[in-house]
């Protein structure tokens, strides 16, 4: 049987919206029913999550986000692995799909929660004020991965569905943020970029880079 493509998360926004339609509807307020609608409509856009075809590649390290790359070089990350990285950042739009998806095969090492500001998330200082949530994961050969949920202006909800000591396998869902966002990863600098900035990528299908070293 085939999973319903919308995000449980999204069932009591939509359940709720569905009965004002319904209430309305009877009660013959025309306008009130079709601004309701338009926004079921809306909510349930947002809240999609559809299933994805995961690239078979063992060294590929996938878009743990649907958006557009805003950012892809090489940068000094100081909070969680203190030395120097390739950082990607997906800016992820209201209309964009929302679930996050793992990038890699691997151990999860640890969370990290932060509460922080709201600006808007394409902007370079969301990365480290924004209210954001960081994963830490263990890959092979001992070497870690980053990434980061990272509320936007609009975004008010992070959800991470992962715990510290957890397997988890590339394309696996791990999160969402809510009502439009970003998404910065950090990876080995050895690893090979399959991207530019610009392009436009899926969670757990688009190949953000290649990790080489297991080669």
């Amino acid at each position: 049987m085939r999973r319903l493509p919308i995000a449980k998360q999204g069932s009591p926004y939509i359940i709720g919206l569905a009965v004002l339609l319904l209430l309305f509807g009877l009660l013959g307020w025309t306008i009130l029913t079709v601004l309701t609608l338009i926004v079921t409509l809306l909510v349930i856009n947002f809240f999609r999550d559809p299933e994805r075809t995961i690239p078979q590649d063992p060294q590929a390290v996938l878009a743990p986000a649907d958006g557009r790359i805003i950012f892809a070089g090489k940068v000094f990350e100081d909070r969680f692995l203190n030395k120097e990285t390739l950082k990607i950042s997906i800016f992820m739009s209201i209309f964009n799909v929302h679930v996050n998806r793992i990038p890699f095969s691997g151990e999860v090492e640890s969370v990290h929660y932060e509460k922080g500001t709201f600006f808007a998330a394409h902007v370079d200082k969301a990365s480290r004020d924004n209210e954001h949530n960081a994963v830490i994961l263990r890959i092979s050969g001992g070497e870690k991965i980053v990434f980061i949920q990272i509320a936007g202006l609009v975004a008010r909800r992070i959800d991470c569905w992962v715990k510290p000591g957890e397997r988890v396998q590339r394309g696996d869902r791990f999160g969402m943020i809510r009502f439009g966002s970003r998404l910065d990863i950090f990876v080995p600098t050895d690893s090979k970029l399959a991207i530019n900035k610009g392009q436009r990528v899926k969670a757990g299908e688009s190949i953000l880079c290649h990790h080489l070293k297991d080669k």
